[in-house]
């Protein structure tokens, strides 16, 4: 039988850290669900949702994870539908993040083990304040795989093919704030547009389209030739 998760903590109403950290989770899951098809496979990207390995461990909650080939739960009201309980859904994230507020959390120590403990196939660590300068080499972004002894190693490459996205640091606006951000990617590094940014750059697309055809129209009238009036016989 499957455990019975009834007398586990799935909402304490814990606040997110921080503003910043609030606006980067929301760059790693409304995305993908806007401009993104998973490339034909089911997925389920959350922020600061509860991941369950065991009746009697506590939760793992990243600040965004993203699990491929699984769907949305039907009746998600269900206590056995509240969280991400890895019996339920059949198997771990695919990809887990944490983004550095402090160094309370331990990313690189207890909680990078405790991802690799429960094959979390890759661990992604962003340090936007620098807090594990030292630990990460001057880094702000580490991406882990694990390896076949399922332990995690650092990766070079930051493209993860069995998922098809990549994830990188991008310097930009987001929501009116300019900074840095970890965002996914395609393989070419392109980002994964937000609803905001597919939008404006759908409507830039048709300026840009009808400008084009304003100047053809210009062109196109500039060679028509005003016929000559008949002289008077």
């Amino acid at each position: 039988p499957l455990p019975d998760p009834r007398n586990l903590v799935t909402e304490d109403d814990t606040p997110v850290d921080n503003l910043y950290s609030a606006k980067a989770q929301r760059l790693l899951v409304e995305p993908l669900y806007t401009s993104w098809d998973g490339g034909g496979r089911d997925f389920l990207a959350c922020s600061n949702v509860g991941i369950y390995y065991g009746i009697h461990q506590s939760a793992i909650v990243p600040d965004a994870f993203l699990s491929m080939d699984v769907q949305e739960p039907k009746g998600w009201w269900d206590f056995e539908r509240r969280s991400c309980f890895t019996w339920e859904f059949g198997k771990p994230p695919d990809v887990a993040i944490e983004i550095v507020s402090n160094t309370k959390g331990n990313e690189l120590g207890s909680k990078l083990r405790d991802y690799a403990k429960n094959f979390v196939r890759y661990y992604a660590v962003f340090d936007p304040q620098g807090y594990y300068q030292s630990a990460m080499n001057g880094e702000p972004f580490l991406l882990y795989g694990l390896n076949r002894h399922g332990n995690y190693e650092l990766l070079r490459d930051f493209y993860m093919e069995e998922i098809g996205l990549g994830l990188r640091l991008w310097t930009g606006s987001h929501e009116g704030i300019e900074d840095t951000w970890l965002r996914w990617c395609d393989e070419r590094g392109n980002v994964i547009l937000s609803g905001a940014e597919a939008s404006r750059t759908a409507r830039e697309e048709i300026l840009t389209q009808r400008r084009i055809v304003e100047r053809s129209e210009e062109h196109t009238s500039e060679l028509q030739v005003t016929p000559i009036s008949r002289m008077p016989s």
